[in-house]
């Protein structure tokens, strides 16, 4: 219980990079992810009990196809690349280790199913004393000392900056409500989706527009997976008939409410700027330009390494903008995807979207729809930001795959003797 609980709190306060002493790249998180990292692997070596099954094998392949994309692309950037950056590239080679060790480690440890749910207890928890902290910080309840939460008027807590609160707080709500569908007791199930009330409020003062979008496709995957679940529900009742009332119901709101929303579209498109960071004025838009060059440069330039990338690090040009130019050269293209077609080529691209994709699948197989919803939430996260370096991404899938594949069997068995059951019964009905 004492390394879940590590793993937790170091997965929480990897977020906490202004809290890094100055000079170090490493901070509490990290070094809780290190110790952790240390116990785990000793009590491996002294039991000898290991659990490689299906979600370690999962998890094993990616890193090895990745680690062999990025290894042919470093080749070629170190031959072709004018601006690659020793520095970066070890950065990112030495984060990128780090997630495969520790994702790799908590997937073949025994009982890791058991374990990683203990350690989303662990990592709700935490993230809600954090945030409520760090909210009595930003609002001037607790002397703030050297520390900023604010970077101007969105909400950044203890984190760099305000995109990286925002991730780490999809994360922490889409685990929360997993733990409150899931969960035995009703004290349980109250007290999972009561934890995911602060990340929710902490996450919208971010300003950020990915957490909106990240939020709105989160909880409508998760109301349509519900519908399904309902619908195919073999017992009927309450469900059942209410999941039907919906369906029918929906169409006939949506087509009443159609002239209204066409009279007031002006006030409609007013609401829906509103919610955007800066109401979608000219920071917005100048946010939205620079990343569309961003991903065009990364485009041309991954296809100039014959779409086997540079290998780890940045390797795009600054952009021309006078408010950049004090930052570091070369630059990011600020898109998980494009991010890693720079990095390690189609290859890279492609056991990516595997690792996600089978994952989905796995999940709604398994019939946990808060965890699907959570695989959705980090890919919508994705496309506007890096997310790879970042042990929440990696919390979130090894708590997917070892959950996913511990619930997969028993959910099959249920399955067919439900069928079993059916046939029976239609037997009984046709001899009758």
């Amino acid at each position: 219980m004492i390394r879940d609980a590590m793993l937790a709190a170091g997965t929480v306060l990897s977020a906490a990079s202004t809290l890094r002493l100055p000079g170090l790249p490493l901070g509490a998180g990290e070094v809780l992810l290190a110790l952790w990292l240390a116990l785990s692997g000793t009590h491996l070596i002294a039991t000898g009990r290991i659990d490689a099954g299906l979600a370690f094998r999962r998890m094993g392949t990616f890193w090895c196809v990745f680690a062999l994309s990025l290894g042919i692309g470093a080749f070629l950037g170190m031959l072709f690349d004018p601006i690659v950056e020793g520095a970066s590239m070890a950065h990112d080679a030495m984060a990128y280790v780090l997630m495969a060790t520790i994702s790799c480690l908590a997937l073949i440890l025994p009982d890791n199913a058991v374990r990683m749910r203990r350690s989303a207890w662990f990592l709700v928890g935490f993230a809600n004393v954090g945030l409520a902290f760090q909210l009595a910080l930003g609002f001037g309840l607790v002397p703030a000392g050297g520390i900023d939460p604010w970077y101007w008027n969105r909400f950044r807590g203890w984190s760099e900056n305000p995109n990286q609160a925002a991730l780490y707080c999809a994360v922490f709500s889409a685990v929360a409500i997993h733990l409150g569908m899931t969960a035995q007791s009703r004290g349980a199930r109250v007290a999972g989706w009561m934890g995911a009330v602060l990340p929710l409020v902490a996450g919208r003062l971010t300003r950020s527009d990915t957490f909106l979008l990240t939020m709105l496709g989160l909880f409508g995957l998760l109301g349509a997976l519900r519908l399904k679940t309902w619908l195919d529900d073999p017992a009927g009742g309450v469900r059942r008939t209410a999941a039907m009332a919906i369906l029918v119901a929906a169409p006939l709101v949506l087509a009443s409410l159609l002239p209204f929303v066409w009279s007031e579209r002006t006030d409609a498109s007013a609401l829906a700027l509103s919610l955007a960071k800066d109401h979608g004025g000219d920071a917005t838009m100048q946010t939205a330009n620079l990343r569309l060059e961003l991903w065009r440069s990364a485009i041309r330039k991954g296809l100039e390494s014959a779409s086997f990338g540079f290998g780890p690090g940045p390797h795009l040009e600054r952009p021309n903008v006078p408010r950049l130019a004090t930052l570091p050269r070369p630059f990011e293209a600020h898109s998980t995807i494009l991010d890693l077609f720079l990095q390690g080529g189609i290859i890279a691209v492609g056991i990516f979207a595997w690792l996600h994709v089978s994952t989905l699948r796995l999940l709604f197989r398994a019939r946990l729809d808060a965890l699907a919803a959570l695989v959705c939430a980090v890919i919508i996260f994705g496309i506007s930001h890096f997310i790879l370096r970042h042990p929440i991404l990696w919390f979130g899938l090894v708590l997917c795959l070892a959950e996913g594949c511990a619930r997969l069997p028993a959910m099959q068995a249920r399955l067919a003797s439900t069928s079993r059951a059916g046939m029976g019964q239609g037997g009984r009905l046709c001899a009758a």
